[in-house]
């Protein structure tokens, strides 16, 4: 299969790595340091505080207790976590239990981390050999493993979704329970735990290992990086670069990109783990590696909110179109990896372009991801204009994005504050209290931002003593416009935005520094140059609420689908315009008086029934459809879209209104969404389709809601020949299909009639048979109709 990018195994040759811990040019404060202040991140602190409490420790536990052969004391959740993912929330809880008890001292969930960490003690000591684990038949599969049976697709291992990516869960757990919150028993299940992986993994050759990480395994190689870290050990460092993709890894060591179709979240942890490994190794090879990463994921991938990907998958860097399309904009778990990778990367590297992220990020996409009253997260956020986000239910929905979001709202002290020996750094402008107990300074930080333009902290020490006060001059503030004064007095500075502005001095108790941080508003176009633009002022993403009726599923149901919002996508010729040039667009906007943060474009906004638009920060727009990107074009440039558009809008809508169900064939997620089975089956990327095939079966399960499927729709390309397999509908024959190249250099669909027998089935299994010494596929979409 020419033309073609597989995911296939090889074996590289990867940079031997020197065993010297890397000092950090920074260090951060324990969470326990940090005190939040009244602004948008406690609320939102004191709302996950609140959903973390009203889950049911043991019904997390019940999927260890399950496998251990233990009497279990409640009935699991379901969703995600009673369909082959069982036991992946329990390790997001053990972290967020730490992560919140450090942020609010709040002793309840100190009692809930001890009780659950001491249970998972027994579970791994039931098992006898180090495991833990909430995995269905996890033991009988690890064996497999050991033996060297390995059968690894991109979400499954061994017939098993992701148990890799599930266990590294609870490792990160367990290490959160220790490091952050004290507990010693996590210690010692953790060590066990690890002690058990290199158990069944010393027999594995290289190869053996590489071809078992084809399969999503979360941040293993981090994970071992932490424990050689902790217990000083380097077997386990040994360990975390065996774990090391080197698929991934080699082209990053180059500095290529290549990450054309892969699927994002299951790339960002791996280069988390070469970024923990080279730090703990002291390889500056691994370390540029992770930065090259970074830049072409920042600077080519990501939109306005500060996340990427669409449909889980890094789209081509050079068309967003499909972002602008889907209704499966980023994933959070998507930005809450990056901007763990973003901290690593600025502790070594105090470059101010990793803070400038990591603000943009944190207040427009993980701020928003949290229902502000009732707790509910978001898993995809739509670029598409006039679409809207669906939240989960608390006690019904356990995606991925779940499990991140529980952690990501008690660590919002994290970042602040920095330190090195003897200096303090300010990151951030959250108001907030530090605690620095090694200098006697505690720091008051009062500040309404972003809805004022500036910050004020309040020193106070126990005595009067000498050091660099480091304050951050964003690079949204321009040059020469950001002013410091220390009790009242102004500060010179030739200091230029992403830099530190220093003052060094020697300071005394109640001294006062204020500062000042103009905000403008720019329009921000997609990294492709493309005519869509998002609004920002300062750091902050402004969005137009549309519509707060027609938002169907608005809170997930439990079903595999809930985290999309299916609801009717409104055509995209009719969206709102700002009719204005490229270079004069932000000028559009107008603030509101007496409404902080708030702007109309009422004088540039096409068509009329969008002129009354207001414009406020994304965090605050919820249960809403919205406008993130507008089309920003010139009274010219609008006609000749229009007629285009229209046309291309209202078959694409067509298309939608006819489809029952539809699998993006290859695609992580859509196939583990639609009980993708296979054997002898491989999938790739060619002209950024995805597409699947397999020398023996693939399967997936579709809904047919109401009945209403007729046809069959499957999307070949037309120079694959020479393949000749049958397509079946729950077990029924529909067709002998024979590729034989004749289509030509194009994507080409074709039509098959569902027999009468199966149009009354609510499931319908389309399965792909290769015939003997043949190929089924390639297949790149599969679509129900009506």
């Amino acid at each position: 299969m020419k033309l073609r990018t597989f995911f296939s195994v090889a074996l590289l040759a990867v940079t031997p790595l020197c065993y010297s811990q890397t000092t950090p040019a920074l260090h951060y404060f324990p969470l326990n340091a940090v005190s939040l202040a009244e602004s948008p991140f406690l609320k939102a602190q004191q709302t996950d505080m609140q959903y973390i409490l009203e889950m049911d420790v043991d019904r997390l536990l019940a999927p260890f207790l399950k496998e251990a052969g233990l009497p279990t004391k409640a009935q699991s959740y379901g969703n995600w976590e009673n369909t082959g993912l069982d036991g992946h929330i329990g390790g997001h809880y053990l972290t967020a239990l730490s992560l919140m008890y450090a942020s609010t001292k709040n002793e309840v969930l100190l009692q809930r981390l001890n009780y659950m960490v001491a249970e998972l003690a027994k579970c791994q000591q039931q098992n006898g050999n180090g495991y833990v684990g909430g995995i269905p038949g996890g033991q009988q599969m690890w064996q497999q493993v050991a033996a060297g049976k390995i059968e690894a697709d991109n979400f499954s291992l061994n017939k098993k979704w992701v148990p890799l990516y599930n266990i590294h869960k609870i490792y990160a757990g367990l290490i959160d329970a220790y490091r952050i919150a004290g507990n010693q028993q996590a210690r010692e299940v953790l060590v066990k735990l690890s002690d058990w992986c290199l158990d069944i993994t010393k027999n594995l050759t290289d190869a053996q290992m590489q071809q078992m990480l084809r399969s999503e395994h979360g941040g293993l190689n981090e994970t071992f990086a932490d424990v050689a870290e902790i217990t000083g050990d380097k077997k386990y460092l040994a360990l975390a670069e065996r774990f090391s993709h080197q698929l991934i890894l080699e082209p990053l060591l180059a500095q290529k990109d290549v990450l054309n179709g892969m699927h994002a979240n299951t790339q960002i942890p791996k280069v988390i783990g070469y970024k923990r490994v080279a730090d703990v190794a002291g390889s500056e090879t691994w370390d540029e590696a992770a930065g090259f990463f970074w830049n072409s994921v920042i600077n080519n991938r990501t939109v306005a909110i500060g996340g990427n990907s669409v449909r889980e998958h890094f789209h081509p860097s050079d068309n967003f179109t499909s972002m602008i399309e889907s209704e499966q904009g980023p994933e959070t778990c998507n930005t809450y990896n990056m901007l763990k990778l973003t901290k690593q990367l600025f502790a070594t590297n105090p470059d101010v372009k990793y803070l400038d992220y990591y603000e943009r990020a944190l207040y427009n996409h993980i701020l928003s991801s949290q229902h502000p009253t009732k707790g509910g997260f978001v898993y995809f956020t739509p670029m598409r204009p006039r679409h809207y986000r669906v939240y989960s239910s608390t006690q019904e929905d356990f995606w991925c994005c779940v499990g991140s979001g529980l952690e990501n709202h008690g660590k919002y002290g994290e970042l602040i504050y920095a330190h090195n020996d003897q200096d303090l750094f300010v990151n951030l402008f959250i108001p907030s209290t530090l605690q620095w107990q090694q200098k006697g300074l505690t720091v008051q930080q009062k500040t309404n931002f972003p809805f004022e333009e500036g910050t004020q902290l309040q020193l106070n020490l126990k005595k009067a003593q000498k050091f660099a006060l480091n304050l951050r001059y964003p690079g949204w503030v321009k040059a020469g416009e950001m002013k410091v004064k220390v009790n009242g007095k102004e500060v010179k500075t030739t200091a230029a935005p992403s830099s530190f502005v220093t003052i060094d001095r020697k300071w005394k108790n109640k001294d006062v520094v204020t500062v000042e941080l103009p905000m403008h508003t720019k329009a921000e176009f997609l990294p492709d140059g493309s005519s869509w633009a998002s609004f920002v002022h300062g750091p902050i993403v402004l969005a137009g609420v549309t519509d707060t009726t027609d938002i169907p599923g608005l809170w997930g149901d439990g079903t595999r689908m809930g985290h999309v919002a299916n609801g009717q996508m409104y055509p995209i010729d009719e969206a709102p315009v700002i009719v204005a040039t490229k270079q004069n667009a932000a000028a559009a906007l107008t603030p509101v008086p007496n409404k902080p943060l708030t702007f109309t474009a009422a004088g540039a906004v096409s068509p009329e029934q969008f002129k009354n638009v207001k414009l406020v920060p994304f965090f605050q727009v919820h249960e809403a459809r919205y406008m993130l990107y507008w089309p920003v074009l010139t009274p010219e440039e609008k006609e000749k879209r229009q007629q285009i558009l229209q046309k291309t809008e209202q078959e694409k809508l067509a298309l939608e209104a006819k489809t029952v169900d539809q699998v993006a064939a290859g695609e992580q997620q859509p196939e583990s969404d639609h009980n993708f089975k296979g054997e002898g089956t491989d999938m790739g990327t060619h002209r950024d389709r995805f597409w699947r095939h397999a020398t023996n079966w693939f399967s997936y399960d579709l809904r047919n809601k109401n009945r209403e499927a007729k046809t069959l729709r499957i999307t070949y390309f037309g120079q694959d020949n020479g393949r000749t397999f049958d397509i079946l509908v729950n077990d029924v024959p529909i067709k002998t299909v024979k590729l034989d190249g004749s289509k030509g250099d194009t994507f080409f669909e074709e039509d098959y009639q569902l027999p009468q027998k199966v149009l009354n089935a609510e499931k319908l299994t389309v399965k792909f048979v290769a015939h003997k010494g043949s190929v089924a596929g390639g297949v790149y979409h599969v679509r129900l109709l009506k």
